[in-house]
């Protein structure tokens, strides 16, 4: 019984292992490059109109100040729910319309700001100041 116990198990660590040293990479090992340009057809009509000519401009107009970095902005925006209601919708869209985007959220301590972060492979950074129009919304 013990010889069975140890055989069955040998072959459970030895299976997994050989079978990934023989097959080829996994997608989640292949990291995929989508298209350097915005997908609005990822979306429904619906969603479309209301991403572009509501809630992006919307944010736009609250956001409080800005920060330029070396491969993209971040935006500061106020603390309070219906902005974050707003901007994990926007957030939400704009994976997929464009997916070459980093986003990230961060709330400061102690109550600090809410930073939208955008960010991406080069190029990214000029994207975004082109398409958000930041120069013009400082």
């Amino acid at each position: 019984m013990k010889r069975i116990f140890l055989f069955i198990t040998a072959v459970a660590f030895a299976a997994p292992a050989a079978a990934s040293a023989t097959s080829e990479p996994s997608s989640s090992q292949v990291e995929q490059v989508s298209a350097f340009a915005c997908n609005a057809f990822a979306l429904s009509p619906e969603v479309r109109k209301r991403h572009f000519e509501e809630v992006g401009p919307a944010l736009l107009k609250l956001k409080k100040s800005m920060r330029e970095l070396p491969d993209g902005y971040e935006l500061e925006l106020p603390t309070d729910n219906k902005t974050y209601q707003l901007l994990t919708e926007w957030v939400f869209h704009e994976r997929l319309c464009c997916p070459f985007f980093d986003i990230a959220l961060r709330f400061d301590r102690e109550n600090g700001p809410l930073w939208l972060r955008l960010t991406g492979r080069l190029g990214t950074k000029e994207f975004i100041k082109e398409e958000f129009d930041l120069a013009n919304s400082r």
